[in-house]
């Protein structure tokens, strides 16, 4: 049975401008500088001590903890003032719906979101039983381990031949790779093209209009 699997910030949702802002606020408040906007986006899908850990260059896990948790509160906050900074992009909603209202597919979310921040985009966008399966770094390792899709695997009674990963970073495609899945990158996210494909994409699109015919090219195919 055919399962797709979704990143979200990057794929999904268009999270990068809340991301580098809170980001920036946290390391402003320990005392650092900002991080580079390039290496925030190079580090967005990792779960985010292993993310605030390589823009720091550190492993002082009293450090990480306290960046974590001023990034989390910032980010809450700015929830709670503004709204609409989570939207999906272009097409994403459509493209759920269709996949979700084929006969047989299986979606879920492969993401490294914590999964209280899952949970409230779904339920902001009331998508929530579109999906059987969350998995994020609350129960798995960071991406690119293979955990998330091995778990989803396992929850589903999917065969790794059976299931696409759809994601816009080359954690996502070696996620795939190394959970022997098929690798669909997308091309409007937060890692350029040649990133994807060395990470082994098997296929890149440019708009959710291409997913659903990309998803049965790669499901007809014998061997990730």
């Amino acid at each position: 049975m055919p399962l797709i699997m979704f990143d979200m910030d990057g794929t999904l949702i268009d999270t990068y401008g809340l991301i580098a802002e809170h980001m920036a606020s946290a390391f402003a408040l320990a005392g650092l500088a900002a991080p580079a906007q390039a290496d925030v986006r190079r580090i967005i899908g990792l779960s985010l001590p292993v993310a605030i850990g390589q823009l720091a260059a550190t492993e002082d896990a009293v450090l990480i903890d306290g960046l974590v948790t001023s990034y989390k509160q910032n980010y809450r906050n700015a929830l709670a003032r503004e709204t609409g900074r989570e939207e999906f992009y272009p097409g994403a909603r459509e493209a759920v719906e269709r996949l979700h209202g084929a006969a047989g597919n299986l979606l879920g979310i492969a993401t490294g979101k914590g999964l209280t921040g899952v949970n409230r985009i779904l339920a902001q966008h009331a998508i929530a039983d579109r999906f059987v399966t969350l998995q994020t770094p609350d129960h798995n390792p960071s991406k690119p381990h293979p955990g998330m899709l091995l778990r989803a695997m396992s929850e589903t009674g999917a065969a790794p031949h059976e299931v696409v990963m759809v994601g816009d970073t080359s954690f996502d495609m070696e996620l795939a790779r190394a959970a022997g899945a098929w690798a669909i990158g997308v091309g409007w996210g937060y890692h350029e093209r040649q990133d994807l494909i060395g990470a082994g994409a098997h296929i890149i699109i440019d708009s959710f209009a291409e997913i659903d015919d990309s998803i049965a090219e790669l499901l007809g195919r014998h061997d990730a």
